[in-house]
């Protein structure tokens, strides 16, 4: 069903501070992510979870163990070649929407693609093409403050898989959004995990969130407590 291993942590550490001030965000973390997979990671505030979601983006690097993401040992690339894998590579979806406030839905979602320099025809006609596969066609000229909340975010994930990016990483991105436009976020989300083949790995703390995704991977302490399957327990 899924294909090769796109993402794996071996033996990854974060450590922070020295001496007694040490902390140790992930302690000897081992997974394993394959293409096309759609997991959500859990756990309470200092679990090591937003670390690891900063590691598997590119944000960050392990202090030691070895990050593997594309068969590549990222964690030990430098800073710009990090961010290069991270613009080919990655698109991200936070709990705020992150958008320019005085540009258009489409402009927002153009951005990834100016700064790869593509042509400003190609440019339009890609984001037209994200915004109708996020349900928005025919708001494309909008500005946020004439978007709801539920748009304003499906312009945010319309501008992170403008790029067909390898992996989608989404942070709480249904925190900002009530239950009904939550659930309509989500229902999107699978699609496009389904429609495009998107690996997808999404922080959040709420269990009916994460139960949409096909596994939920929860950190305690640094460590992984436990790695379930969802559609098992369905």
């Amino acid at each position: 069903m899924f294909g090769k291993t796109l993402i794996s942590f071996d033996k990854v550490w974060k450590t922070y501070g020295k001496g007694e001030a040490k902390v140790h965000a992930l302690a000897g973390v081992d997974l394993a992510i394959a293409r096309g997979e759609f997991v959500a990671i859990m756990g309470p505030s200092g679990s090591g979870k937003s670390t690891a979601m900063n590691i598997i983006g590119c944000l960050d690097t392990p202090t030691s163990g070895r990050y593997g993401f594309l068969g590549v040992d990222a964690g030990r690339l430098d800073r710009n070649r990090r961010a290069l894998l991270r613009n080919l590579h990655v698109g991200f979806v936070f709990q705020g929407y992150n958008l320019l406030a005085r540009t258009t839905a489409a402009e927002n979602v153009e951005l990834p693609l100016i700064y790869r320099g593509v042509a400003a025809a190609e440019r339009r006609s890609l984001a037209m093409r994200a915004l109708a596969e996020v349900g928005l066609s025919g708001r494309e000229s909008h500005t946020p403050a004439e978007l709801s909340g539920g748009q304003q975010q499906r312009v945010a994930i319309a501008r992170a898989i403008v790029t067909r990016p390898t992996l989608l990483v989404a942070d709480e991105p249904t925190g900002n959004l009530d239950t009904a436009r939550s659930h309509e976020i989500m229902s999107l989300v699978t699609r496009l995990n389904r429609d495009l083949g998107l690996t997808i790995v999404m922080v959040t703390h709420e269990a009916e969130i994460a139960a949409y995704a096909e596994r939920t991977i929860r950190f305690l302490d640094g460590h992984v407590a436990s790695d379930t399957s969802n559609r098992e327990a369905a």
